[in-house]
C-alpha cells in the first residue's frame, strides 16, 4: 500500500466495524472526492475492502437485449426487472425513469447490473460505503509491515494500535452448511443483489475460517439439498480479474459465479 492507501485504511480502523461513507474517510483534509474515490477502488481491486454504491445512469445491454426478444413464459426475471429493462432499451435512464419507487428500483437495478443485462459507466456509479473485508483485516493484523519513512498522525496510529489489541487469538470455529446459508442470505441482503450474489462476496466473509475447498464442498452439499443453485457467469466484463477468479472453475465452460438460495 502507498502512503494514501495506508492512511485511508488506518482512517477506516476508527469507525464502528470498520465501515463508514466514503465521504468521511479522508486520509487527511485536503483529500479530494476524486482521490478518495481511486483510493477506494484501488483496494477493492486487492479485496482489501468492500464498497456499497448506487448507480445514477445506465442502459441496456446486449445480453438484456436478447433477453427481450424472448417469449415471457422463458424470461428469467421478475416482472419488476423486466420492466427496467424495456425502460432504458431505447436510451440511458436514471432510475427515476423506470417508473418503480426509488427504494425499490436501485436494488433491482444492482441486480441487473450484476447479471450483466444492463451496463453503467464507471462515472455513473457513485459509492457510499466502504468497510474492510476479512482479508483486509488480516492483511493488517498478520501481514502489514510499515516501511520508509513517513508522518501519520498519532490518532491514526492509535486507531492501528486499538485493533491490534482488540485482535487476541481465538480459534476461529468454521460454519455449519445452514450458516453458511445463512451467511448467503445475509450478504444478500446487505448488498442488494436481488439473490444473484457473486461467490467472491461469500469468500471474503468466509475465508477463513473455511478453506476454498471446504467453501466449495459447502456450496455443492447445499445445491444438492436443494438449497441453492449455483450458476455460471455470462458477463465477465463487470467485474475485476480477481473477482472472476473467484468463482468454481470447471472442467469445461465459465466458472460457477452465482449463488441463489431457494425459499
Amino acid at each position: 500500500m502507498d502512503l494514501s492507501e495506508v492512511k485511508f485504511v488506518l482512517k477506516l480502523l476508527g469507525f464502528p466495524d470498520y465501515r463508514e461513507a466514503l465521504t468521511k474517510v479522508k486520509p487527511n483534509s485536503q483529500t479530494s472526492a476524486a482521490e478518495q474515490k481511486r483510493i477506494c477502488q484501488q483496494l477493492l481491486k486487492r479485496e482489501l475492502v468492500a464498497i456499497s454504491d448506487e448507480i445514477s445512469k445506465f442502459k441496456i445491454a446486449a445480453p438484456g437485449r436478447a433477453l427481450l426478444k424472448l417469449e415471457a413464459t422463458q424470461v428469467p426475471i421478475t416482472s419488476q426487472e423486466l420492466k427496467i429493462l424495456k425502460s432504458c432499451q431505447k436510451a440511458a435512464i436514471t432510475p427515476g425513469k423506470t417508473g418503480i419507487p426509488a427504494a425499490e428500483a436501485q436494488g433491482l437495478i444492482q441486480g441487473l447490473a450484476q447479471k450483466g443485462l444492463i451496463q453503467v459507466n464507471e462515472a455513473d456509479r457513485k459509492i457510499k460505503e466502504v468497510w474492510l473485508t476479512q482479508q483486509g483485516l488480516d492483511y493488517l493484523r498478520n501481514e502489514y509491515v510499515p516501511k520508509g519513512t513517513a508522518t501519520i498522525s498519532l490518532n491514526l496510529l492509535n486507531n492501528y494500535l486499538r485493533f491490534l489489541r482488540a485482535s487476541n487469538p481465538e480459534v476461529l470455529t468454521k460454519p455449519s452448511d445452514e450458516e453458511v446459508l445463512q451467511t448467503v442470505r445475509d450478504l444478500d441482503r446487505e448488498l442488494h443483489t436481488d439473490n444473484y450474489l457473486p461467490i467472491f462476496y461469500l469468500r471474503q466473509k468466509l475465508q477463513p475460517p473455511l478453506s476454498a475447498e471446504e467453501l466449495e464442498q459447502a456450496l455443492y452439499r447445499l445445491e444438492g439439498n436443494d438449497k441453492i443453485e449455483l450458476s455460471a457467469l455470462v458477463e465477465a466484463s463487470r467485474y475485476e480479474p480477481a473477482q472472476v477468479n473467484a468463482g468454481i472453475k470447471q472442467r469445461s465452460g465459465s466458472p460457477l459465479f452465482f449463488i441463489k438460495f431457494i425459499a
